[in-house]
């Protein structure tokens, strides 16, 4: 490939991923904006109305389950923010996914929905059958449609920014984990009050300790998956789009959210089927997460390879596998440099490289410079010129 056609496909990348635009959420034209506020605000309404009349008297209960699932909160952002590493998507727009699926999802759509399909399936099915499916056959309807309604009027808000597979798997995950703590919370308050306030702490940490445990696959694992299968579904870039493999992506999550509600329908009262389901949905779970998170990120990685092209003679072809490559990738460029750490430095270098060239839209300024200094300073690489 000449200069010119590593240049022209840098500039393509940056232009068909969006990296590096900022992300304006006040936009008073836009229907989106709207829509967004009406959810959360109405889901903050909904917020004051259920725990209003009793927060007096669960005071403890709540307050330990805002500090324990905030807490909670640390380690998710963190490896969040470790996947958020191609074309990084900006924080106010994760923040912004957060704040409708904890908010807008949560209390504006699936509380009420779910109240009334839950009493539909009694009706239907008899109160012995809604105890077995009803919850299954509810919350993966109404719960992974509202939070991806999300995705939907972010995509309204940052077309240009919200592109790939992969960012609706990021921003999916960020909606999945707003939902999962602030229905978390929720659990919280209903178990108080189950109790008429008893042993309000004890009961706090231990809904934290199981709701915490089994939050590694539930909604932000449902979210991801579902919405990266909806960008399928969109084809938002060139040659992204597959309906087939985007329904039955977003098909997969709804099948795991009905799984893991209706685990003591599917295992039928016997022990050992209780104990083996669980096992068995988490394994299946997590191979599906990673194959559809590998599979999204296929076009990111294409993407940082491009906008990195013309830098060949600053990040090398084994950096450049390392910064836009898989684990593997990463692991024999580790072997390769013999020291983890400024292999993980000469990476981050890379990548704030990339981050700097998209942000300046392809054209040379001081901080490019400055990103390009700092990755042949860590190669030992004495600039020329």
């Amino acid at each position: 490939m000449t200069i010119t056609d590593a240049k022209t496909a840098q500039l393509v990348a940056i232009e068909e991923s969006g990296w590096g635009l900022p992300f304006r959420f006040v936009q008073p034209r836009n229907l989106a904006f709207w829509v967004y506020l009406v959810g959360v605000g109405g889901g903050a309404l909904a917020i004051l109305r259920y725990f209003g009349p009793g927060a007096h008297f669960y005071g403890p209960a709540l307050t330990g389950g805002v500090l324990l699932f905030g807490l909670y909160l640390v380690p998710w952002l963190l490896l969040l923010r470790h996947q958020n590493r191609y074309t990084a998507q900006p924080a106010a727009l994760l923040a912004a996914a957060f704040a409708w699926g904890g908010l807008a999802a949560t209390f504006w759509i699936a509380l009420p929905a779910n109240t009334a399909l839950l009493e539909i399936w009694s009706k239907v099915g008899g109160t012995e059958f809604a105890s077995a499916w009803a919850a299954g056959l509810t919350a993966p309807i109404n719960e992974e449609f509202a939070k991806a309604l999300g995705l939907v009027l972010l995509i309204g808000l940052a077309p240009r920014l919200v592109r790939s597979a992969y960012d609706g798997f990021i921003i999916g995950a960020f909606l999945g984990l707003g939902f999962q703590v602030f229905e978390d919370v929720l659990y919280v308050y209903n178990g108080a009050a189950q109790t008429f306030g008893a042993n309000q702490l004890a009961s706090s940490f231990q809904i934290f300790v199981v709701r915490g445990a089994t939050g590694i696959v539930s909604h932000a694992l449902f979210s991801a998956i579902f919405c990266a299968g909806l960008m399928w579904v969109l084809g938002r870039t060139p040659g992204d789009r597959n309906v087939p493999r985007g329904l039955l992506t977003m098909l997969a999550a709804m099948v795991f959210h009905f799984a893991w509600d209706d685990m003591g329908g599917l295992s039928g009262g016997v022990a050992v089927l209780a104990v083996l389901v669980p096992f068995v949905i988490v394994v299946v779970e997590l191979l599906t997460l990673f194959s559809v998170l590998r599979r999204a990120a296929r076009q990111e990685r294409v993407w940082i390879r491009q906008i990195l092209g013309p830098e060949s003679e600053v990040v090398d072809p084994a950096l450049l596998s390392a910064v836009s490559g898989l684990r593997r990738d990463r692991k024999a460029f580790r072997k390769l440099v013999h020291d983890r750490r400024r292999a993980r430095h000469l990476q981050e270098a890379a990548a704030d490289l990339a981050r700097e060239i998209a942000r300046a839209r392809g054209q040379e300024t001081a901080e490019v410079a400055h990103a390009r200094a700092e990755v042949l300073r860590l190669r030992g690489v004495r600039p020329t010129g």
